[in-house]
């Protein structure tokens, strides 16, 4: 058995390598640079290189490319601890079998290593970070995951269906496929599908010849026209009315598409990547979405995390924003206080990324000082969360759930705030508030069902019908 080479400059991701390898009864050589890596193979080859992409001399990625040169069927696998979306397309495109994020499981690295193995060669590759600033940025495991099938993507030319919630950044994966594809080079044309009125969706996806329609007083080209040879961007696919499914969907099956009020058919080279919030699934189920159209878009399908779902990309994520704001309006960049960083950590963020992005810039222009604090946030951003913030439990080692320790001084600081500002009523604003949470958890948490959720608050039926009826609470405790 040919031996595993590992390249990596520091001393103990080496050892850690090694140590997991030799239990496996594997064979190894390590190296601390790419250059010893060139020399040794002239002499011998490995089963396997797993190598980092940054080191003194020659980067992983200069190494990638020398021994795919000479060795093309030979697995490589990336080690990186700056992976982004750039680091992952050029990982692919330059041959590597696949890569790590650092840290990385040792298991996971093992299996890894296992897998390539089995392999005689790899179809992607990774490569060093580029220059400037990344187009998408995340560190995350599930943003990894939106590198690597973009990065995995890269030389294929078939339709994508993008889901995920308003915000989460479907237009810049779908501009990062385009981008990465052997397309790049021809036109990117997007089409929202909520933002066009109906009697005019089907003119701007196939154009219209002179006196199709009212006011159609000369040809115009249409998108599909407009992004011949290159990418379709059609966002909100779910929004897109059922009879102009069917145009669509004929296009899609055959490649031919005709102007509004033309005879002519004409070819349609165009890749489709589609984009929606909504759930397709119950769309079809419901009628309003086809069946057919579904699975014709959804050959591959790419879910994109919410905030939520990758708060620890948050810090980056403000931190770029803010550069950014200020480098546009001729400012220096603003940064968090800690406290305002945990606090907006914990904020829930519907807009999620677009959200964050806009309350970035709502920073640079309105808070005077350099530093952002918890009391420069906007009010209903405070005001929105308070409860959340308020009311987030946590488990005492007893099992009983108990508030944590600091949401009192909290409160208070809040209400200081408000008071300052001559605000009123705060008695029943934020008691109203609480006292809403408090029903429509207990309601979600009973399926509905008043008498228990009641039972459960502490209060009678009477009481609280006649609270969800002043508060305007759902009765099964939806939003």
């Amino acid at each position: 058995m040919k031996p595993v080479w590992i390249v990596d400059d520091d001393d103990s991701i080496r050892w850690v390598l090694e140590k997991a390898i030799d239990r496996e009864n594997m064979p190894y050589r390590s190296f601390s640079s790419a250059a010893d890596v060139l020399t040794a193979l002239d002499d011998e080859q490995p089963q396997v290189l797993i190598s980092d992409i940054r080191m003194p001399g020659a980067s992983g990625l200069e190494l990638l490319q020398k021994v795919k040169s000479r060795f093309p069927a030979m697995p490589i696998i990336i080690m990186t601890a700056h992976s982004d979306l750039e680091s992952a397309v050029f990982a692919f495109q330059g041959g590597a079998f696949e890569y790590l994020s650092k840290p990385f499981d040792i298991s996971q690295a093992v299996d890894l290593i296992r897998r390539a193995m089995k392999e005689n060669a790899g179809d992607h590759s990774q490569d060093q970070v580029a220059a400037g600033t990344p187009e998408i940025l995340g560190q995350a495991p599930a943003m990894q995951e939106v590198f690597r099938a973009i990065g995995k993507l890269s030389h294929s030319n078939v339709t994508v269906l993008i889901t995920g919630e308003s915000g989460t950044g479907k237009e810049l994966v779908a501009r990062a496929l385009h981008k990465h594809s052997l397309r790049k080079n021809r036109p990117f044309i997007a089409l929202n599908m909520a933002a066009i009125p109906r009697d005019l969706l089907e003119s701007e996806l196939f154009g219209h010849e002179r006196g199709a329609f009212t006011g159609a007083q000369g040809l115009r080209r249409g998108r599909f026209e407009q992004a011949e040879g290159g990418t379709l961007f059609l966002d909100e696919i779910g929004d897109m009315p059922l009879d102009l499914q069917t145009r669509l969907l004929r296009v899609l099956s055959d490649g031919y598409f005709c102007r509004v009020g033309g005879n002519q058919s004409m070819k349609a080279d165009v890749r489709i990547i589609a984009a929606t919030h909504q759930d397709l699934e119950q769309q079809v189920r419901d009628g309003r979405f086809r069946e057919d159209l579904f699975h014709r878009l959804n050959v591959i399908r790419l879910r994109l995390p919410s905030l939520s779902e990758r708060k620890e990309d948050m810090p980056v994520l403000i931190r770029h924003f803010l550069a950014q704001s200020a480098g546009q309006l001729g400012m220096e960049p603003k940064r968090l206080s800690d406290e305002a960083l945990d606090f907006l950590m914990q904020c829930t963020l519907q807009g999620n990324v677009r959200q964050l992005e806009n309350l970035c810039y709502w920073f640079t222009v309105m808070v005077p000082g350099q530093i952002i604090d918890i009391k420069d946030m906007p009010q209903d951003l405070l005001q929105q969360n308070a409860l959340h913030q308020v009311t987030s439990s946590v488990k005492t080692e007893s099992g009983q759930v108990a508030m944590p320790s600091d949401w009192e001084a909290w409160l208070e600081k809040m209400m200081s705030e408000m008071l300052a500002k001559g605000e009123r009523g705060l008695m029943d604003r934020l008691g109203s508030r609480f006292e809403t949470v408090m029903i429509r958890t207990a309601l979600r948490h009973t399926g509905g069902r008043k008498n228990e959720a009641a039972g459960l608050l502490g209060i009678g039926r009477n009481t609280i019908t006649r609270k969800i009826q002043e508060l305007g609470i759902s009765e099964t405790g939806d939003n």
